[in-house]
């Protein structure tokens, strides 16, 4: 039985992944940060699916983890891992909090890090592992490429996680491990739409607030309108699965628009459509 580690499986992507791989006849091991959902979740997918309690800011935690599916897979080595969980902070780069930038950048950019580095043994990133090599798949973004205002502190994270992406699928060659970037535009998972809407209302009073109010309203839109999450899932087994996967997958709603016309526009015409379109030049 192929298997797999994914972590933050208590909802959205993760949650929806679980779901699909088990369904496709693999063990999947995921992570959740409280017991409550380690117990709802074993209840809900079963035998093939094993909680492993850790946050990806616990460095120990992670370490017991990976020992714990060491020991499940009995010298046998992971198909898998999915670097799924993350959080969302957005805002004006002027006024965001520094601690909640720092958390931003060690949740969704360190936290990548950590998991890999305690998985890789797993992987086969070992002399004569005694079983073939696994991929490593990075849940990015489209913002990993695309800047837009006030989304500066999660595309950061994300333009990070591309950045060891690359090199670690370089570095990674002499032991066959390959790893793979998905970039979702937006999803239609909570993400956005519950927390970060949430979070712009600390920005009330500066002078960004009539655009934030607007921006939080779009927010909702877009993820009611986002690519179903079935999407994602089934992009993550496909880059499993084929034997020659891309290095990047892009699931944006309009590619046109999602990721090719940003990509190539000249920066400076770019800059004025986004500011055109959200109100952001002055009167």
């Amino acid at each position: 039985m192929k298997s797999v580690v994914i972590t933050g499986v208590s909802t959205g992507i993760g949650h929806d992944a679980a779901r699909y791989l088990l369904a496709h006849e693999y063990r999947v091991w995921g992570s959740v940060r409280r017991q409550a959902d380690a117990d709802r979740l074993q209840a809900a997918f079963g035998p093939h699916f094993t909680p492993l309690l850790f946050d990806v800011t616990d460095e120990a935690a992670i370490k017991t983890a990976a020992d714990q599916v060491a020991a499940q897979l009995d010298g046998r080595g992971l198909t898998g891992l999915v670097n799924n969980a993350g959080i969302a902070v957005s805002g004006p780069l002027m006024h965001v909090p520094l601690d909640k930038f720092r958390q931003q950048l060690e949740i969704n950019l360190v936290g990548a890090l950590a998991v890999t580095q305690a998985f890789l043994p797993l992987l086969g990133a070992q002399q004569n592992p005694g079983y073939p090599p696994g991929r490593i798949i990075n849940i990015s973004s489209v913002s990993g490429s695309i800047v837009y205002p006030f989304f500066g502190p999660y595309a950061s994270s994300k333009h990070g996680l591309e950045v060891i992406s690359h090199a670690f699928r370089r570095e990674l060659r002499p032991y066959g491990i390959d790893v793979i970037i998905i970039a979702p535009g937006s999803v239609r998972t909570p993400i956005w739409d519950k927390a970060e809407a949430e979070e712009l209302g600390q920005y009330a009073d500066t002078d960004y607030a009539p655009i934030l109010l607007k921006l939080q309203e779009r927010l909702v839109r877009l993820g009611k309108a986002g690519i179903p999450v079935e999407v994602v899932s089934r992009t993550i087994h496909q880059a499993l699965a084929v034997p020659r996967p891309k290095a990047r997958y892009v699931l944006a709603r309009n590619f046109w628009i999602g990721w090719l016309l940003p990509r190539w526009l000249p920066s400076r015409w770019f800059d004025k459509i986004v500011a055109q379109r959200m109100g952001i030049d002055p009167e």
